[in-house]
C-alpha cells in the first residue's frame, strides 16, 4: 500500500466476526443469504461472497443479472437469486448463469417460461408495505396460482421486504402479520420463505420463515443507533489515504472552490488526493474530518473532484503520512456517523468509497488479496477485439517483465491462433492415431509395406462435413494444414496412383458417413457427410477415421504430426513381423517435451497425460 494514493482495507475477519453476531438471532435450521448487490455494497463481491460461503451462507442475492453473471464468471457456483425484478433482455443471461429471478409480473414470467427449456427456479416476492416492487397483496395468489400453471418455471421461495425493520417496530410488526397470514393462505407452500433482512434479524421474530437476507449489518454498518445495544458490529472497510501537499495559509486567504473557508489566522493546512471522484462525498465540504496520528482534523473549503483539503495546524506531520477517512475502530469515523455530519445514507457511502483506490483484502490482521482500480473486475466479454489484444499483450509484458520476449508470445504464438484461424480456435481431444504395418500379396507391390491406420479424437464439430486429402508432394499437402474443413492428411508415394489409399471406415458418433473422392490439382480430396450431422454441430463429437494404403519399405522413416492444438495424445506404431525392431524420436513442444515411451512386442507406444496440451507441429518420427 506504501505506493498507493489512496486504498480501501476489507477486514474479512470482522466479517465473520459480524456474521456470528447475527447467528445469534437465528435459528440454527435457517438458511442465510448473503447480500452481495452493489459489489457487496462496495466492500468487493467477490471476496465477501467467498467468506460467506465459508461462513455458511446457503444463497447470495444481487440487484440484477449483470451482477450475477460476474459472479458466475469469477467461479462462485452457489445459488444467486436476482431481488430485483429483471427485463426480459436480461433472461438469456439468467438462463445461461443459471441464476434465480424474482417474479414480479404475470408477464414476465410468461416471457421466462417461454424461452427456458428446463426447469427454472424462480422467487416471488409480495409487497406488504414496502410500497416498491413485487405483486399487490391483495392480488398475489391468484397471480401465483396463474404462475404455477406456466411451464418450465418452479417456484422455490415466496419473500416479502420489510420497510423500517430498524426503527419502527410497530409498522415492522404490521408487515410480518400480513406476509405470515399471506404464507398460510398458500395451497402449497414453497421450499423458502423470507422476509427478514439483517435489521428484521434482531428486531423482529419470523419463526415462520426459514431463510433470512443479511446485508448492511455483516458489513459491521449499523442501521440505526438502537441496534447498538442489541448487536455488536465490527466495520469492515475503512478508507485511507495519504497527505500529497503542505501549504500555509496567512490571514483571510480562501480555500478551495467558490472560497468557503477562510482562514481567520496564519495556518498549515495539508491537501489529500481524494474528492468526490473517490466517493468521499462532496457534502462533507467543511463539515468532515479525518484522522491523523489519533487526532481529529478538520475538512476545510469545498471538497473537490480530486483533492481535499483539511486542518493541521496543530500536527507535526510530513507529505504521505497515513490519514483515515472512514472505518477502522473509531468511533466517530464509522460509516453511520461520518455521514451524520451531512444527513447522508451510510448505503451510498460505503456503495461510492474508494471508486479509484485499490482494495486490499485483510484477515487476522494480514493483507491476503487484493483487488484492481476503478472496482471494475476483468470481464472478457466487454471488450472489443482491438482492445482485448491489446490487454493481453500488455497482460504479458506485465507478467514477464520483457516487452521483446512478450511481443514474441504475443506475435508468434497467440496471435497465429486469433487472426490466422479467424479467432476459432480449433483444438482436438484424446488423439489416438494407430499405424499398423503388415506385409501383402500383391507382388507389384513388393516394396511397399500394407498399411492400416485408425485415427480417433474428439473435437468440436465446425461443419456438417468434413475431408480426407491426400498428396504425393508435402508442398502439394501443405496446403491442407490450415484448412478447418480437413481432418486427416496422408502423404502418398510417388510412384503409386491416388487409388491405393482407401477410406476404409469414417464415423462420427458411431454415424457411418458418406465418402465421395475427387481429384484437385493432383491432390485426392475424400468429402466425407451425412445428414444427421446438421444436429451434431457446435457439439463436441467423436472422430473415427480408418484407411488402408501402401508405404514405401525404403523409406525407413514413418513420421506424425500434430497439426492442431491437442490435449491428450497415444500413437502408436505396430511393425508385426515384418521388421526387427523401430525407435521413436518424439519433437514435442508444450509444458512436456518428453513424452512416455512404450515399447512392446513389435510396436512402440508415444503417448502423454489426457489433460496435456501439445501445441502444433508436435509430432513422432518412426525410425527402422
Amino acid at each position: 500500500m506504501k505506493n498507493d494514493r489512496s486504498w480501501t482495507e476489507i477486514d474479512l475477519t470482522n466479517f465473520e466476526d459480524n456474521i456470528s453476531e447475527l447467528r445469534k438471532f437465528i435459528k440454527p435450521d435457517t438458511r442465510i443469504m448473503q447480500i452481495v448487490k452493489a459489489d457487496a455494497y462496495g466492500h468487493g463481491a467477490y471476496e465477501i461472497a467467498r467468506k460467506s460461503i465459508k461462513c455458511g451462507a446457503s444463497y447470495l442475492g444481487v440487484a440484477n443479472a449483470q451482477e450475477g453473471f460476474l459472479l458466475r464468471y469469477q467461479g462462485i457456483r452457489i445459488p444467486i437469486v436476482i431481488l430485483s425484478p429483471s427485463l426480459v433482455n436480461e433472461i438469456n443471461i439468467i438462463l445461461e448463469n443459471d441464476l434465480i429471478p424474482t417474479i414480479s409480473s404475470y408477464q414476465f414470467a410468461k416471457e421466462l417460461a417461454k424461452q427456458s427449456n428446463r426447469k427454472i427456479n424462480i422467487h416471488i416476492n409480495i409487497d406488504t408495505g414496502m410500497g416498491r416492487s413485487g405483486f399487490e397483496y391483495d392480488s398475489a395468489l391468484k397471480e401465483i396460482d396463474k404462475i404455477k400453471k406456466l411451464p418450465n418455471l418452479f417456484i422455490q421461495g415466496i419473500f416479502s421486504h420489510f420497510s423500517s425493520a430498524e426503527n419502527d417496530l410497530e409498522y415492522t410488526e404490521h408487515q410480518n402479520i400480513k406476509f405470515q397470514k399471506f404464507i398460510r393462505n398458500l395451497s402449497e407452500k414453497p421450499e423458502l420463505i423470507h422476509i427478514a433482512n439483517s435489521s428484521g434479524v434482531v428486531t423482529m421474530n419470523s419463526d415462520y420463515c426459514n431463510l433470512v437476507r443479511i446485508g448492511l449489518l455483516s458489513y459491521g454498518v449499523y442501521s440505526d443507533p438502537q441496534l447498538k445495544e442489541k448487536i455488536k458490529l465490527k466495520p469492515v472497510m475503512s478508507f485511507k489515504t495519504r497527505i500529497s501537499q503542505i501549504k500555509t495559509a496567512m490571514e483571510n486567504d480562501s480555500i478551495g472552490y467558490n472560497r468557503t473557508f477562510t482562514s481567520s489566522a496564519t495556518m498549515k493546512y495539508a491537501i489529500l488526493p481524494v474528492g468526490y471522484a473517490d466517493g468521499y462525498d462532496f457534502l462533507l465540504s467543511n463539515k468532515g474530518k479525518v484522522l491523523i496520528k489519533n487526532k481529529e482534523c478538520d475538512v476545510i473549503g469545498k471538497v473537490s473532484m480530486d483533492m481535499t483539503a483539511i486542518d493541521v495546524r496543530e500536527l507535526d506531520v510530513s507529505v504521505g503520512d497515513e490519514v483515515l477517512l472512514l472505518g477502522d475502530q473509531s468511533e466517530m469515523f464509522r460509516a453511520e456517523n461520518v455521514v451524520l455530519n451531512y444527513n447522508g445514507s451510510s448505503y451510498e457511502l460505503l456503495c461510492q468509497i474508494g471508486r479509484r483506490a485499490k482494495r486490499y483484502y485483510k484477515e487476522n490482521g494480514e493483507i491476503i488479496s487484493s483487488s484492481p482500480l476503478l472496482r471494475r473486475d476483468f470481464v472478457s466479454l466487454d471488450y472489443s477485439d482491438e482492445k482485448l489484444n491489446t490487454v493481453i499483450e500488455t497482460a504479458i509484458e506485465q507478467r514477464l517483465q520483457s516487452k521483446e520476449i512478450s511481443n514474441l508470445v504475443y506475435s508468434e504464438f497467440l496471435k497465429r491462433f486469433f487472426a490466422e484461424h479467424d479467432r476459432d480456435i480449433h483444438y482436438r481431444r484424446n488423439f489416438r492415431h494407430y499405424i499398423e504395418f503388415n506385409e501383402h500379396k500383391f507382388a507389384e507391390l513388393n516394396q511397399y509395406f500394407q498399411t492400416n491406420t485408425t485415427l480417433t479424437f474428439t473435437k468440436v464439430l465446425q461443419q456438417d462435413y468434413f475431408y480426407v486429402a491426400c498428396a504425393n508432394e508435402e508442398s502439394k499437402l501443405e496446403k491442407y494444414f490450415l484448412r478447418p474443413d480437413v481432418e486427416y492428411r496422408w502423404l502418398i508415394d510417388k510412384n503409386l496412383g491416388s487409388t491405393l489409399f482407401d477410406l476404409t471406415s469414417v464415423k462420427i458418433n458411431d454415424i457411418e458417413l458418406y465418402h465421395e473422392m475427387k481429384m484437385t490439382d493432383d491432390c485426392l480430396e475424400i468429402r466425407c457427410y451425412h445428414p444427421e450431422l446438421k444436429n451434431l454441430k457446435g457439439k463436441e463429437v467423436e472422430f473415427s477415421i480408418s484407411t488402408q494404403t501402401f508405404y514405401p519399405k525404403d523409406l525407413h522413416q514413418l513420421a506424425v504430426y500434430l497439426i492442431e492444438l491437442t490435449q491428450g495424445a497415444e500413437i502408436t506404431f505396430n511393425f508385426g513381423n515384418v521388421l526387427e525392431s523401430a525407435e521413436a524420436v518424439p519433437i514435442f513442444s508444450g509444458r512436456s517435451k518428453f513424452p512416455s515411451i512404450t515399447c512392446g512386442k513389435n510396436e512402440i507406444t508415444i503417448s502423454t497425460q489426457t489433460d496435456e496440451w501439445i501445441f502444433p507441429t508436435s509430432g513422432v518420427v518412426f525410425v527402422y
